[in-house]
């Protein structure tokens, strides 16, 4: 799905929010490379999963047509310093939900961008009849995790032991969920 380009001025920062386009291909790889290797936040080292332009040229477009994905990216001066992907299916069982993640470049941290990729999301998955938005976080990326609950995210679950980090210890993953309360209610 395609969602209409949204601008933003944080701390003198100015920054787009818009959805992927095909051109973004190339950069999208490059970008993913390098925040993987800025934080262990993600579930992936740096260079690992490895995808290609042709490879996100491939995701763009079926995210893009599906009426429950959404790709979104974060650009400052046509630069793409961060993205946001929400993954729905087509399985009857598990239709009304998607999956969330966002990876922001490390140097962009701290001017609202994971916020105002989470409220363009809800925004989204409300406007559509998404029942819940589920997500996946590190226990140590505890700003991650009270922003999520400032946006009435719950703890679903503890995936214990789930990450093994560089320090050669286990951390759990915290498994996140928001509800859609008006559709719920309806």
């Amino acid at each position: 799905m395609i969602i209409r380009k949204h601008e933003f001025t944080v701390k003198g920062l100015r920054y787009n929010i818009r959805s992927a386009v095909h051109s973004d291909a190339r950069y999208l790889s490059e970008v993913r490379i390098q925040i993987d290797g800025e934080t262990e936040n993600m579930d992936r080292e740096r260079g690992e999963a490895f995808i290609d332009q042709s490879g996100f040229e491939d995701i763009i477009k079926a995210d893009n047509e599906h009426p429950r994905n959404l790709f979104l990216v974060v650009e400052v001066e046509d630069q793409i310093v961060g993205y946001s992907r929400c993954v729905g299916n087509d399985l009857k069982r598990t239709m009304h939900k998607v999956e969330f993640g966002v990876c922001i470049l490390k140097n962009y941290w701290g001017y609202g961008m994971g916020k105002n990729l989470l409220k363009e999301v809800i925004s989204w998955a409300d406007s559509i009849g998404i029942i819940k938005i589920n997500l996946n976080v590190l226990e140590t990326n505890e700003n991650a995790i009270e922003l999520y609950k400032s946006f009435d995210f719950e703890i679903d679950g503890i995936l214990k032991s789930d990450k093994l980090l560089s320090d050669g210890n286990y951390y759990n993953t915290i498994v996140m969920g928001r509800l859609n309360q008006k559709v719920i209610m309806k």
